[in-house]
Protein backbone atom coordinates (compact mmCIF):
# COMPACT_ATOMS: atom_id res chain seq x y z
CA UNK A 1 0.00 0.00 0.00
CA UNK A 2 1.38 3.40 -0.99
CA UNK A 3 1.55 6.22 1.56
CA UNK A 4 -1.15 8.24 -0.24
CA UNK A 5 -3.42 5.18 -0.31
CA UNK A 6 -2.82 4.55 3.37
CA UNK A 7 -3.83 8.11 4.26
CA UNK A 8 -7.14 7.70 2.44
CA UNK A 9 -7.70 4.30 4.07
CA UNK A 10 -6.82 5.65 7.52
CA UNK A 11 -9.20 8.62 7.40
CA UNK A 12 -12.06 6.50 6.07
CA UNK A 13 -11.43 3.83 8.73
CA UNK A 14 -11.65 6.52 11.44
CA UNK A 15 -15.11 7.54 10.23
CA UNK A 16 -14.08 10.87 8.74
CA UNK A 17 -16.53 11.37 5.87
CA UNK A 18 -15.34 14.75 4.55
CA UNK A 19 -12.07 16.63 4.01
CA UNK A 20 -11.45 20.22 2.95
CA UNK A 21 -8.67 21.31 0.62
CA UNK A 22 -7.28 23.59 -2.03
CA UNK A 23 -5.48 21.52 -4.65
CA UNK A 24 -1.75 22.05 -5.20
CA UNK A 25 1.25 20.30 -6.70
CA UNK A 26 2.57 18.69 -3.50
CA UNK A 27 -0.77 17.12 -2.47
CA UNK A 28 -2.05 15.85 -5.84
CA UNK A 29 -1.12 12.26 -4.95
CA UNK A 30 -3.09 12.38 -1.69
CA UNK A 31 -6.13 14.06 -3.27
CA UNK A 32 -6.12 11.44 -6.04
CA UNK A 33 -5.89 8.63 -3.48
CA UNK A 34 -8.84 10.07 -1.54
CA UNK A 35 -10.86 10.17 -4.76
CA UNK A 36 -9.89 6.63 -5.73
CA UNK A 37 -10.68 5.28 -2.24
CA UNK A 38 -14.22 6.70 -2.34
CA UNK A 39 -16.53 7.21 0.61
CA UNK A 40 -14.88 10.51 1.56
CA UNK A 41 -16.35 13.78 0.31
CA UNK A 42 -13.61 16.06 -1.00
CA UNK A 43 -14.71 19.67 -0.54
CA UNK A 44 -12.62 22.01 -2.68
CA UNK A 45 -12.35 25.52 -1.25
CA UNK A 46 -10.91 28.71 -2.75
CA UNK A 47 -8.45 29.54 0.03
CA UNK A 48 -6.54 27.32 2.44
CA UNK A 49 -7.56 29.50 5.39
CA UNK A 50 -11.18 28.78 4.52
CA UNK A 51 -10.41 25.05 4.24
CA UNK A 52 -8.89 25.12 7.73
CA UNK A 53 -11.88 26.97 9.17
CA UNK A 54 -14.32 24.56 7.53
CA UNK A 55 -12.36 21.67 9.07
CA UNK A 56 -12.57 23.50 12.42
CA UNK A 57 -16.38 23.56 12.22
CA UNK A 58 -16.44 19.89 11.21
CA UNK A 59 -14.37 19.02 14.29
CA UNK A 60 -16.56 21.04 16.65
CA UNK A 61 -19.73 19.33 15.47
CA UNK A 62 -18.54 15.73 15.01
CA UNK A 63 -16.17 15.61 17.98
CA UNK A 64 -13.59 13.92 15.76
CA UNK A 65 -10.78 15.56 13.83
CA UNK A 66 -11.66 17.88 11.00
CA UNK A 67 -9.19 17.40 8.14
CA UNK A 68 -7.74 20.03 5.82
CA UNK A 69 -5.04 19.58 3.19
CA UNK A 70 -2.75 22.11 1.52
CA UNK A 71 0.27 22.13 -0.70
CA UNK A 72 3.73 23.33 0.33
CA UNK A 73 4.79 26.96 0.74
CA UNK A 74 1.91 29.45 0.55
CA UNK A 75 -0.68 26.70 0.74
CA UNK A 76 0.69 25.48 4.05
CA UNK A 77 1.21 28.94 5.53
CA UNK A 78 -2.33 29.94 4.58
CA UNK A 79 -3.58 27.23 6.96
CA UNK A 80 -1.99 28.82 10.02
CA UNK A 81 -4.85 31.09 11.13
CA UNK A 82 -7.27 28.16 10.99
CA UNK A 83 -4.80 25.95 12.85
CA UNK A 84 -4.49 28.57 15.58
CA UNK A 85 -8.26 28.78 15.78
CA UNK A 86 -8.46 25.04 16.52
CA UNK A 87 -5.62 25.26 19.04
CA UNK A 88 -7.07 28.08 21.13
CA UNK A 89 -10.66 26.79 20.99
CA UNK A 90 -9.78 23.13 21.74
CA UNK A 91 -10.94 21.66 18.43
CA UNK A 92 -9.58 18.29 17.22
CA UNK A 93 -8.10 18.55 13.71
CA UNK A 94 -5.53 16.94 11.43
CA UNK A 95 -3.79 19.22 8.94
CA UNK A 96 -1.91 17.47 6.14
CA UNK A 97 0.57 19.44 4.07
CA UNK A 98 2.60 18.39 1.08
CA UNK A 99 6.31 19.14 1.06
CA UNK A 100 8.95 19.22 -1.68
CA UNK A 101 10.84 16.00 -2.44
CA UNK A 102 13.40 15.02 0.15
CA UNK A 103 16.27 15.59 -2.29
CA UNK A 104 15.11 19.18 -2.82
CA UNK A 105 15.15 20.11 0.88
CA UNK A 106 17.88 22.33 2.28
CA UNK A 107 18.32 20.32 5.46
CA UNK A 108 21.17 21.80 7.52
CA UNK A 109 22.48 23.99 4.72
CA UNK A 110 22.75 27.68 5.49
CA UNK A 111 20.49 28.78 2.67
CA UNK A 112 16.94 30.02 2.61
CA UNK A 113 15.46 27.54 0.14
CA UNK A 114 16.38 24.89 -2.40
CA UNK A 115 13.12 23.39 -3.66
CA UNK A 116 10.42 25.58 -5.20
CA UNK A 117 7.93 26.53 -2.43
CA UNK A 118 10.06 24.73 0.17
CA UNK A 119 8.92 26.11 3.53
CA UNK A 120 9.47 24.78 7.07
CA UNK A 121 5.78 24.67 8.00
CA UNK A 122 6.47 22.32 10.92
CA UNK A 123 8.58 24.95 12.73
CA UNK A 124 5.91 27.59 12.07
CA UNK A 125 3.03 25.41 13.25
CA UNK A 126 4.63 23.96 16.41
CA UNK A 127 3.50 26.77 18.76
CA UNK A 128 -0.14 26.38 17.70
CA UNK A 129 -0.45 22.59 17.45
CA UNK A 130 -0.41 19.81 19.99
CA UNK A 131 2.25 18.21 17.79
CA UNK A 132 3.69 18.80 14.31
CA UNK A 133 5.42 16.04 12.33
CA UNK A 134 8.00 16.32 9.55
CA UNK A 135 7.90 12.94 7.81
CA UNK A 136 11.34 11.58 6.81
CA UNK A 137 10.46 7.99 5.83
CA UNK A 138 7.41 6.10 4.57
CA UNK A 139 7.78 3.63 7.44
CA UNK A 140 6.78 6.38 9.92
CA UNK A 141 3.38 6.97 8.37
CA UNK A 142 1.16 4.37 10.13
CA UNK A 143 2.43 5.10 13.63
CA UNK A 144 2.48 8.89 13.07
CA UNK A 145 -1.11 8.99 11.82
CA UNK A 146 -2.36 6.76 14.63
CA UNK A 147 -0.51 8.82 17.24
CA UNK A 148 -1.62 12.12 15.68
CA UNK A 149 -5.27 11.06 15.77
CA UNK A 150 -4.93 10.03 19.41
CA UNK A 151 -3.19 13.29 20.36
CA UNK A 152 -5.81 15.43 18.59
CA UNK A 153 -8.63 13.67 20.45
CA UNK A 154 -7.21 12.97 23.90
CA UNK A 155 -7.00 15.30 26.90
CA UNK A 156 -7.71 18.85 25.81
CA UNK A 157 -8.47 18.39 22.08
CA UNK A 158 -6.53 20.33 19.49
CA UNK A 159 -4.85 20.28 16.07
CA UNK A 160 -1.90 18.30 14.78
CA UNK A 161 0.02 18.84 11.53
CA UNK A 162 1.69 16.20 9.34
CA UNK A 163 4.05 17.43 6.62
CA UNK A 164 4.80 14.79 3.95
CA UNK A 165 7.32 15.15 1.10
CA UNK A 166 5.94 14.49 -2.38
CA UNK A 167 8.25 11.55 -3.15
CA UNK A 168 7.41 9.77 0.12
CA UNK A 169 3.71 9.97 -0.70
CA UNK A 170 4.35 7.56 -3.60
CA UNK A 171 6.42 5.04 -1.66
CA UNK A 172 5.20 1.65 -0.48
CA UNK A 173 4.54 0.87 3.21
CA UNK A 174 5.57 -2.68 4.06
CA UNK A 175 3.55 -3.03 7.28
CA UNK A 176 0.65 -0.54 7.09
CA UNK A 177 -1.64 -2.12 9.67
CA UNK A 178 -0.81 -1.39 13.29
CA UNK A 179 -2.73 -1.56 16.53
CA UNK A 180 -5.01 1.39 17.23
CA UNK A 181 -4.33 3.57 20.28
CA UNK A 182 -7.38 3.59 22.55
CA UNK A 183 -8.52 6.85 24.09
CA UNK A 184 -9.16 6.14 27.77
CA UNK A 185 -11.02 8.34 30.24
CA UNK A 186 -9.13 10.12 33.00
CA UNK A 187 -10.27 8.31 36.15
CA UNK A 188 -9.17 11.00 38.61
CA UNK A 189 -10.81 10.74 42.01
CA UNK A 190 -12.98 13.81 42.62
CA UNK A 191 -14.02 12.98 46.19
CA UNK A 192 -12.08 15.71 47.99
CA UNK A 193 -13.06 18.40 45.46
CA UNK A 194 -16.74 17.39 45.58
CA UNK A 195 -16.74 17.37 49.38
CA UNK A 196 -15.33 20.91 49.51
CA UNK A 197 -17.75 22.14 46.87
CA UNK A 198 -20.83 20.71 48.58
CA UNK A 199 -19.73 22.15 51.94
CA UNK A 200 -19.45 25.55 50.27
CA UNK A 201 -22.88 25.15 48.66
CA UNK A 202 -24.46 24.49 52.04
CA UNK A 203 -23.38 27.98 53.15
CA UNK A 204 -24.03 29.71 49.84
CA UNK A 205 -26.68 32.35 49.23
CA UNK A 206 -25.66 33.12 45.64
CA UNK A 207 -24.23 30.04 43.89
CA UNK A 208 -23.45 30.17 40.16
CA UNK A 209 -22.03 28.03 37.36
CA UNK A 210 -19.80 29.44 34.60
CA UNK A 211 -19.62 27.10 31.61
CA UNK A 212 -17.56 27.16 28.42
CA UNK A 213 -16.85 25.12 25.31
CA UNK A 214 -15.02 22.56 27.42
CA UNK A 215 -18.37 20.89 28.11
CA UNK A 216 -18.94 20.20 24.41
CA UNK A 217 -15.25 19.36 23.88
CA UNK A 218 -15.59 16.71 26.59
CA UNK A 219 -18.83 15.47 24.97
CA UNK A 220 -20.45 16.05 28.35
CA UNK A 221 -23.53 18.14 27.48
CA UNK A 222 -26.06 15.54 28.64
CA UNK A 223 -24.05 14.86 31.81
CA UNK A 224 -24.13 18.59 32.53
CA UNK A 225 -27.90 18.81 32.06
CA UNK A 226 -28.37 15.95 34.51
CA UNK A 227 -26.08 17.73 36.96
CA UNK A 228 -28.03 21.02 36.93
CA UNK A 229 -31.34 19.14 37.11
CA UNK A 230 -30.11 17.76 40.43
CA UNK A 231 -28.46 20.92 41.80
CA UNK A 232 -30.67 23.68 40.32
CA UNK A 233 -27.89 26.30 40.16
CA UNK A 234 -28.15 29.29 37.77
CA UNK A 235 -25.80 29.19 34.78
CA UNK A 236 -23.85 31.90 32.94
CA UNK A 237 -21.94 31.10 29.78
CA UNK A 238 -18.79 32.16 27.97
CA UNK A 239 -18.95 33.07 24.27
CA UNK A 240 -18.31 29.48 23.19
CA UNK A 241 -20.60 27.98 25.81
CA UNK A 242 -23.85 29.67 24.86
CA UNK A 243 -25.22 26.61 23.02
CA UNK A 244 -24.83 24.17 25.91
CA UNK A 245 -28.24 25.19 27.28
CA UNK A 246 -31.21 26.36 25.21
CA UNK A 247 -32.18 30.01 25.46
CA UNK A 248 -35.41 29.29 27.34
CA UNK A 249 -33.92 26.95 29.96
CA UNK A 250 -35.09 28.01 33.40
CA UNK A 251 -31.55 28.01 34.82
CA UNK A 252 -29.84 29.84 31.96
CA UNK A 253 -28.91 33.39 33.00
CA UNK A 254 -27.04 34.71 29.96
CA UNK A 255 -23.74 35.50 28.27
CA UNK A 256 -20.90 37.07 30.28
CA UNK A 257 -17.78 39.03 29.45
CA UNK A 258 -16.57 42.29 27.96
CA UNK A 259 -19.78 42.66 25.96
CA UNK A 260 -21.85 40.28 28.07
CA UNK A 261 -25.47 40.65 29.11
CA UNK A 262 -25.51 43.21 31.90
CA UNK A 263 -27.55 41.01 34.25
CA UNK A 264 -25.27 38.00 33.60
CA UNK A 265 -22.17 40.02 34.48
CA UNK A 266 -23.98 41.22 37.60
CA UNK A 267 -24.70 37.62 38.61
CA UNK A 268 -21.08 36.61 38.00
CA UNK A 269 -19.75 39.56 39.99
CA UNK A 270 -22.21 39.03 42.86
CA UNK A 271 -21.98 35.26 43.26
CA UNK A 272 -20.49 33.82 46.44
CA UNK A 273 -19.76 30.25 45.25
CA UNK A 274 -18.68 29.91 41.63
CA UNK A 275 -18.06 26.60 39.87
CA UNK A 276 -16.24 26.99 36.53
CA UNK A 277 -16.65 24.13 34.06
CA UNK A 278 -14.71 23.99 30.80
CA UNK A 279 -13.83 27.69 30.72
CA UNK A 280 -10.43 29.26 31.30
CA UNK A 281 -11.54 32.57 32.86
CA UNK A 282 -9.61 34.76 30.44
CA UNK A 283 -9.38 38.56 30.51
CA UNK A 284 -12.57 39.07 28.47
CA UNK A 285 -14.54 36.95 30.96
CA UNK A 286 -13.29 38.35 34.26
CA UNK A 287 -12.10 41.86 33.46
CA UNK A 288 -8.64 43.15 34.28
CA UNK A 289 -9.53 43.80 37.94
CA UNK A 290 -8.87 40.29 39.18
CA UNK A 291 -8.97 41.27 42.87
CA UNK A 292 -12.52 42.59 42.58
CA UNK A 293 -13.59 39.53 40.57
CA UNK A 294 -12.37 37.20 43.35
CA UNK A 295 -13.72 39.31 46.18
CA UNK A 296 -16.46 37.73 48.27
CA UNK A 297 -16.57 34.41 46.44
CA UNK A 298 -15.18 30.91 46.64
CA UNK A 299 -14.11 29.72 43.20
CA UNK A 300 -14.02 26.06 42.18
CA UNK A 301 -12.43 25.33 38.80
CA UNK A 302 -12.34 22.08 36.80
CA UNK A 303 -10.29 21.74 33.62
CA UNK A 304 -8.66 18.92 31.66
CA UNK A 305 -5.69 21.23 31.04
CA UNK A 306 -3.73 21.65 34.28
CA UNK A 307 -2.02 24.78 32.93
CA UNK A 308 -5.35 26.64 32.99
CA UNK A 309 -5.90 26.05 36.72
CA UNK A 310 -4.88 28.86 39.08
CA UNK A 311 -3.55 30.72 36.08
CA UNK A 312 -4.97 34.27 35.90
CA UNK A 313 -7.39 33.68 38.76
CA UNK A 314 -5.41 32.23 41.67
CA UNK A 315 -6.31 30.80 45.09
CA UNK A 316 -9.09 28.68 43.62
CA UNK A 317 -10.02 25.11 44.54
CA UNK A 318 -9.07 23.10 41.47
CA UNK A 319 -9.61 19.72 39.87
CA UNK A 320 -7.58 18.54 36.88
CA UNK A 321 -9.97 16.03 35.36
CA UNK A 322 -12.26 15.21 32.48
CA UNK A 323 -15.67 16.77 33.08
CA UNK A 324 -17.46 13.47 32.48
CA UNK A 325 -15.50 11.99 35.39
CA UNK A 326 -16.66 14.80 37.68
CA UNK A 327 -20.29 14.60 36.56
CA UNK A 328 -20.41 10.82 36.99
CA UNK A 329 -18.99 11.00 40.48
CA UNK A 330 -21.06 13.93 41.78
CA UNK A 331 -24.28 12.33 40.49
CA UNK A 332 -23.63 9.42 42.88
CA UNK A 333 -23.54 11.74 45.89
CA UNK A 334 -26.63 11.44 48.08
CA UNK A 335 -27.24 15.17 48.19
CA UNK A 336 -29.58 17.48 46.31
CA UNK A 337 -29.57 21.25 46.29
CA UNK A 338 -31.72 24.13 45.12
CA UNK A 339 -30.47 27.69 44.84
CA UNK A 340 -32.14 30.22 47.17
CA UNK A 341 -35.28 31.69 45.63
CA UNK A 342 -34.14 35.21 46.57
CA UNK A 343 -31.03 34.80 44.40
CA UNK A 344 -32.98 33.67 41.35
CA UNK A 345 -35.46 36.49 41.86
CA UNK A 346 -32.66 39.04 42.12
CA UNK A 347 -31.16 37.88 38.82
CA UNK A 348 -34.57 37.97 37.11
CA UNK A 349 -35.23 41.49 38.32
CA UNK A 350 -31.90 42.65 36.88
CA UNK A 351 -32.69 40.99 33.56
CA UNK A 352 -36.13 42.55 33.37
CA UNK A 353 -34.75 45.99 34.21
CA UNK A 354 -31.76 45.96 31.84
CA UNK A 355 -32.87 43.68 29.00
CA UNK A 356 -30.54 43.34 26.00
CA UNK A 357 -32.99 45.04 23.62
CA UNK A 358 -32.99 48.13 25.88
CA UNK A 359 -29.24 48.68 25.56
CA UNK A 360 -29.75 50.34 22.15
CA UNK A 361 -33.30 51.62 22.69
CA UNK A 362 -32.45 55.02 21.19
CA UNK A 363 -30.56 53.68 18.18
CA UNK A 364 -31.40 55.12 14.79
CA UNK A 365 -32.96 52.72 12.30
CA UNK A 366 -32.61 48.96 12.95
CA UNK A 367 -31.81 47.75 16.47
CA UNK A 368 -29.44 44.77 15.92
CA UNK A 369 -30.36 43.09 19.22
CA UNK A 370 -34.04 43.20 18.32
CA UNK A 371 -33.20 41.90 14.85
CA UNK A 372 -31.21 38.94 16.25
CA UNK A 373 -34.27 37.90 18.28
CA UNK A 374 -36.39 38.13 15.12
CA UNK A 375 -33.81 36.16 13.16
CA UNK A 376 -33.78 33.45 15.85
CA UNK A 377 -37.53 33.01 15.74
CA UNK A 378 -37.55 32.86 11.92
CA UNK A 379 -34.63 30.39 11.81
CA UNK A 380 -36.04 27.54 13.87
CA UNK A 381 -35.15 25.13 11.03
CA UNK A 382 -31.44 26.01 11.19
CA UNK A 383 -29.20 23.38 12.79
CA UNK A 384 -26.43 25.82 13.66
CA UNK A 385 -25.44 29.48 13.69
CA UNK A 386 -21.94 30.62 12.81
CA UNK A 387 -20.70 34.13 13.47
CA UNK A 388 -17.75 36.17 12.39
CA UNK A 389 -15.71 38.36 14.76
CA UNK A 390 -16.74 41.90 15.64
CA UNK A 391 -20.02 43.59 16.48
CA UNK A 392 -22.02 40.88 14.72
CA UNK A 393 -20.52 38.27 17.05
CA UNK A 394 -21.41 40.19 20.21
CA UNK A 395 -24.96 41.10 19.14
CA UNK A 396 -25.48 37.41 18.32
CA UNK A 397 -24.06 36.18 21.63
CA UNK A 398 -26.19 38.69 23.55
CA UNK A 399 -29.49 37.95 21.82
CA UNK A 400 -29.62 34.64 19.91
CA UNK A 401 -32.47 32.40 21.06
CA UNK A 402 -30.96 28.96 20.51
CA UNK A 403 -33.21 25.93 20.77
CA UNK A 404 -32.29 22.60 22.39
CA UNK A 405 -30.65 21.19 19.26
CA UNK A 406 -29.10 24.29 17.70
CA UNK A 407 -25.33 24.84 17.77
CA UNK A 408 -23.29 28.04 17.96
CA UNK A 409 -19.88 28.21 16.26
CA UNK A 410 -17.55 31.18 16.50
CA UNK A 411 -13.87 32.03 16.71
CA UNK A 412 -13.04 32.55 20.38
CA UNK A 413 -9.39 32.69 21.41
CA UNK A 414 -7.98 33.50 17.96
CA UNK A 415 -10.76 35.99 17.17
CA UNK A 416 -10.31 35.45 13.43
CA UNK A 417 -12.36 37.62 11.10
CA UNK A 418 -13.47 35.67 8.03
CA UNK A 419 -14.51 32.64 10.12
CA UNK A 420 -18.29 32.64 9.68
CA UNK A 421 -18.64 31.75 6.00
CA UNK A 422 -16.18 28.79 5.78
CA UNK A 423 -17.35 27.56 9.19
CA UNK A 424 -20.91 27.50 7.85
CA UNK A 425 -19.67 25.35 4.95
CA UNK A 426 -17.93 22.95 7.32
CA UNK A 427 -21.00 22.82 9.56
CA UNK A 428 -23.42 22.12 6.71
CA UNK A 429 -21.17 19.41 5.24
CA UNK A 430 -20.73 17.86 8.70
CA UNK A 431 -24.51 17.83 9.22
CA UNK A 432 -25.22 16.23 5.83
CA UNK A 433 -26.20 19.52 4.17
CA UNK A 434 -28.62 20.71 6.84
CA UNK A 435 -29.45 24.47 6.83
CA UNK A 436 -27.04 26.79 8.63
CA UNK A 437 -27.33 30.51 9.43
CA UNK A 438 -24.09 32.41 8.84
CA UNK A 439 -23.95 35.81 10.60
CA UNK A 440 -21.19 38.20 9.55
CA UNK A 441 -20.28 41.85 9.46
CA UNK A 442 -19.46 43.60 6.21
CA UNK A 443 -15.76 43.71 7.12
CA UNK A 444 -15.26 40.08 8.12
CA UNK A 445 -17.42 38.79 5.29
CA UNK A 446 -15.07 40.23 2.69
CA UNK A 447 -12.13 38.22 4.03
CA UNK A 448 -13.45 34.91 2.70
CA UNK A 449 -16.16 36.16 0.33
CA UNK A 450 -14.78 33.87 -2.40
CA UNK A 451 -16.37 30.88 -0.66
CA UNK A 452 -19.78 31.97 -1.97
CA UNK A 453 -18.78 29.93 -5.02
CA UNK A 454 -18.15 26.86 -2.83
CA UNK A 455 -21.64 27.25 -1.37
CA UNK A 456 -23.27 27.56 -4.78
CA UNK A 457 -21.29 24.71 -6.37
CA UNK A 458 -22.22 22.34 -3.54
CA UNK A 459 -25.78 23.74 -3.27
CA UNK A 460 -25.44 24.17 0.49
CA UNK A 461 -28.52 25.58 2.28
CA UNK A 462 -26.57 28.32 4.05
CA UNK A 463 -28.52 31.45 4.95
CA UNK A 464 -26.05 34.33 5.06
CA UNK A 465 -26.97 37.38 7.15
CA UNK A 466 -24.67 40.40 6.85
CA UNK A 467 -25.11 42.97 9.61
CA UNK A 468 -23.83 45.79 7.44
CA UNK A 469 -22.83 48.86 9.43
CA UNK A 470 -20.61 50.09 6.57
CA UNK A 471 -17.45 50.13 8.68
CA UNK A 472 -15.27 48.03 10.95
CA UNK A 473 -17.67 48.74 13.76
CA UNK A 474 -16.00 47.34 16.86
CA UNK A 475 -12.77 49.23 16.18
CA UNK A 476 -14.75 52.32 15.14
CA UNK A 477 -16.42 52.20 18.58
CA UNK A 478 -12.96 51.83 20.15
CA UNK A 479 -11.78 54.88 18.19
CA UNK A 480 -14.72 56.86 19.58
CA UNK A 481 -13.68 55.95 23.12
CA UNK A 482 -9.90 56.33 22.91
CA UNK A 483 -8.88 58.10 19.66
CA UNK A 484 -11.17 61.15 19.53
CA UNK A 485 -13.26 59.56 16.75
CA UNK A 486 -10.37 59.44 14.33
CA UNK A 487 -11.74 56.78 12.00
CA UNK A 488 -8.66 55.87 9.98
CA UNK A 489 -9.03 52.46 8.28
CA UNK A 490 -12.44 51.74 9.85
CA UNK A 491 -14.51 54.37 8.03
CA UNK A 492 -11.90 56.46 6.24
CA UNK A 493 -10.14 54.26 3.71
CA UNK A 494 -12.71 51.48 4.11
CA UNK A 495 -15.59 50.43 1.85
CA UNK A 496 -17.72 47.44 0.94
CA UNK A 497 -19.49 46.36 -2.25
CA UNK A 498 -23.19 45.75 -2.88
CA UNK A 499 -23.38 42.30 -1.30
CA UNK A 500 -26.72 41.46 -2.90
CA UNK A 501 -25.19 42.07 -6.35
CA UNK A 502 -22.15 39.97 -5.42
CA UNK A 503 -24.44 37.12 -4.31
CA UNK A 504 -26.39 37.26 -7.56
CA UNK A 505 -23.10 37.14 -9.49
CA UNK A 506 -22.44 33.81 -7.79
CA UNK A 507 -25.99 32.65 -8.57
CA UNK A 508 -27.29 33.07 -5.01
CA UNK A 509 -30.61 34.79 -4.36
CA UNK A 510 -30.47 37.87 -2.10
CA UNK A 511 -32.41 40.69 -0.48
CA UNK A 512 -31.46 43.93 1.30
CA UNK A 513 -33.20 45.22 4.42
CA UNK A 514 -33.10 49.01 4.45
CA UNK A 515 -35.61 49.77 7.21
CA UNK A 516 -37.60 47.99 9.93
CA UNK A 517 -40.58 47.41 7.66
CA UNK A 518 -38.38 45.23 5.42
CA UNK A 519 -37.36 42.77 8.16
CA UNK A 520 -40.28 40.35 7.93
CA UNK A 521 -40.13 40.47 4.13
CA UNK A 522 -36.42 39.66 4.17
CA UNK A 523 -36.69 36.84 6.71
CA UNK A 524 -39.60 35.28 4.83
CA UNK A 525 -37.64 35.48 1.57
CA UNK A 526 -34.62 33.90 3.22
CA UNK A 527 -36.56 30.85 4.42
CA UNK A 528 -38.90 30.59 1.43
CA UNK A 529 -36.86 27.67 0.14
CA UNK A 530 -35.11 25.85 2.98
CA UNK A 531 -32.84 23.87 0.63
CA UNK A 532 -31.08 26.72 -1.19
CA UNK A 533 -28.52 29.35 -0.15
CA UNK A 534 -29.61 32.94 0.40
CA UNK A 535 -27.91 36.22 1.30
CA UNK A 536 -29.68 38.82 3.44
CA UNK A 537 -28.01 42.23 3.73
CA UNK A 538 -29.18 44.14 6.83
CA UNK A 539 -28.28 47.83 6.77
CA UNK A 540 -27.42 49.21 10.22
CA UNK A 541 -26.55 52.78 11.12
CA UNK A 542 -22.78 53.30 11.06
CA UNK A 543 -22.73 54.67 14.63
CA UNK A 544 -24.60 51.75 16.20
CA UNK A 545 -22.46 50.48 19.10
CA UNK A 546 -22.35 47.22 21.01
CA UNK A 547 -23.62 47.81 24.52
CA UNK A 548 -23.15 47.09 27.32
CA UNK A 549 -19.37 47.19 27.25
CA UNK A 550 -17.04 46.64 30.17
CA UNK A 551 -14.90 49.68 30.89
CA UNK A 552 -11.21 48.97 30.38
CA UNK A 553 -9.43 48.21 33.66
CA UNK A 554 -12.69 48.23 35.63
CA UNK A 555 -14.55 45.41 37.40
CA UNK A 556 -16.73 43.14 35.29
CA UNK A 557 -19.90 44.72 36.65
CA UNK A 558 -18.94 48.28 35.69
CA UNK A 559 -20.18 48.67 32.15
CA UNK A 560 -21.01 51.48 29.79
CA UNK A 561 -23.36 53.16 29.31
CA UNK A 562 -23.87 53.74 33.07
CA UNK A 563 -27.16 52.62 34.57
CA UNK A 564 -28.10 56.24 35.25
CA UNK A 565 -29.03 56.47 31.56
CA UNK A 566 -31.70 53.79 32.13
CA UNK A 567 -33.00 55.44 35.24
Amino acid sequence: MKVSQYIAYFLKNKGIHSVFELQGGMITRIIDALYQEGGIEIVSMHHEQAAAMAADAYGRINNKPGVALATSGPGATNLLTGIGNCFFDSVPAIFITGQVNTNEQKGEKNTRQIGFQETDIVAMAKPITKKAYAIKSQSEIPSVFEEAYHIAMSGRPGPVLIDIPMNIQNQEIENPFIEEISISENLTTCDDFIKKYINALKQSKKPLLLIGRGIRAAQASEFFKNFIAKFQIPVVTSLLGIDVLPYNHNLRVGFIGTYGNRWANYALGSSDVLLVLGSRMDLRQTGADVATFKQGKQIFHIDIDAAELNNRITDTTTLNANLTTFFNQIQKIDYSYCSPTEWKTEIKEKKDAYNDTLELKNVKDINPNVFIHQLSKASFKAKAFTTDVGNNQMWSAQSLELSEDQLFLSSGGMGAMGYALPAAIGASISLKKEPIVCIAGDGGFQINIQELETIKRNNLPIKIVILNNHCLGMIRQFQDSYFNSCYQSTVWGYSAPDFTAIARAYGIDSFSIEKEEDINIGLNRMWENINTPFLLNVNINIHTNVYPKMLFGSPLTKMEPPLSLYE
